[in-house]
């Protein structure tokens, strides 16, 4: 999972560039470049499992839709029900939640600016990839 971690550490360095007042980032932008690179890490560990785990080949991992919200989740939501969800139902409900946390509210619609909030979105991917990991 060397590659989503990479992602992940990347958002956090991307938070720490933004400046804090009364425990609020005050510049959006980056915080909402921060969600998506997280979002992105999520992402990147089911690719990382599909091909480590089920043998997957690039061109057979699912493909998103980046420039539509909704659509480029649905081929994630398909292999996540094939080969993880299978195991392990409660893994379809954390996608859904940080995909709607991560995603929409996050980098979409830029709605989440509180460090708290931030860093608790960002501690919830960590433990989404450790999931699938082992």
């Amino acid at each position: 999972m060397r590659e989503s971690i990479r992602y992940l550490n990347n958002a956090k360095e991307i938070l720490k560039k933004i400046p804090i007042e009364e425990n609020v980032y005050t510049d959006v932008k980056p915080v909402r470049e921060a969600f998506g690179t997280a979002y992105l890490a999520i992402l990147e560990a089911i690719n990382e499992y599909l091909i480590t785990k089920h043998g997957l080949i690039k061109k057979e991992l699912p493909k998103p839709v980046l420039s539509e919200a909704e659509g480029s989740v649905d081929a994630y939501r398909e292999a996540l029900k094939r080969h993880l969800a299978i195991r392990n139902g409660k893994l379809m409900r954390e996608f859904e939640m940080l995909y709607d946390t991560l995603h929409i509210a996050g980098y979409y619609r830029g709605l989440i600016y509180n460090v708290d909030m931030v860093k608790d979105a960002i501690k919830a991917a960590r433990i989404f990839i450790e999931k699938i990991e082992h």
